[in-house]
């Protein structure tokens, strides 16, 4: 590796996100400032709400009278 052309390395960096969560992680930066992580995503925590897409196959027939 060539010298003197990398970004520091902080190991551990602080990572904090708007729902309160703090983590530490090895990072280029020192500190980081999440909008969203694991704690708070829907995905995550159960929350998530599924698009209903019934009804789109009886449109398309419908439409194109197959």
């Amino acid at each position: 590796m060539k010298k003197k052309i990398h970004p520091a390395y902080f190991n551990p960096a602080h990572i904090k996100c708007a729902c309160g969560a703090e983590f530490q992680f090895g990072s280029t930066a020192k500190e980081l400032h999440l909008e969203i992580c694991s704690n708070c995503h829907p995905f995550y925590t159960g929350q998530a709400r599924l698009i209903d897409t019934e009804g789109r196959v009886e449109r398309f027939r419908k439409k194109y009278k197959l």
